[in-house]
């Protein structure tokens, strides 16, 4: 049988492969999964996404199964146990930002109707399809993901950078990002 390609970036961990196949590039409209990808993204910053997958269960433990609406009443004594918490990234930077980020997109859910509407609302609802042939022609970032995160600066979001846009971007489906040659390609 032969082996399926793939974007070069998961390499063969099992863990990054999985990832690769059955979630990154399809498009999620479901708020809570859209603020699990918002959390572990921003913790991402400045460390491989393998290091969060790897960490996504005590993620989803310690921040009540990505509850927007539980994490934005985490108070003190929460923060110092995620503070001390060894199963997750303790940066305490990165902890207030998504204790701050769940009470924000509880308004944007209010403001807009649910926060799937105001996030795709930066693609005009529809997965933008790319075209790149290799993992070097893939940017960092866009001017779509610097409009989103200037936009979430504005409605109070913290560490929501247009690099971390655009990989939650790519991750959630709004970009199709997936090289030429890999099995997940949507054809066009």
């Amino acid at each position: 049988m032969k082996e399926k390609k793939r974007c070069a970036w998961c390499g063969t961990d099992p863990l990054y492969v999985k990832y690769h196949d059955e979630e990154w590039g399809r498009p999620v409209h479901d708020d809570q999964k859209l603020f699990e990808f918002l959390i572990l993204e921003s913790f991402q910053a400045g460390l491989s996404w393998l290091t969060i997958l790897r960490k996504r269960e005590n993620f989803r433990k310690a921040f009540a199964g990505f509850d927007p609406k539980k994490v934005a009443k985490f108070d003190a004594k929460k923060k110092k146990q995620l503070l001390n918490d060894a199963g997750i990234i303790r940066n305490r930077l990165k902890i207030e930002a998504a204790i701050n980020n769940a009470k924000y997109f509880l308004k944007i859910q209010k403001q807009f109707g649910s926060f799937d509407k105001y996030v795709w609302s930066f693609v005009g609802g529809k997965p933008i399809i790319n075209h790149y042939q290799s993992m070097s022609e893939i940017p960092p970032k866009t001017e779509i993901s610097d409009a989103m995160s200037k936009d979430m600066g504005l409605h109070g979001f913290k560490f929501r950078g247009s690099t971390i846009c655009y990989a939650f971007m790519q991750a959630v489906g709004m970009v199709d990002d997936h090289v030429g040659d890999c099995w997940r390609k949507k054809k066009t």
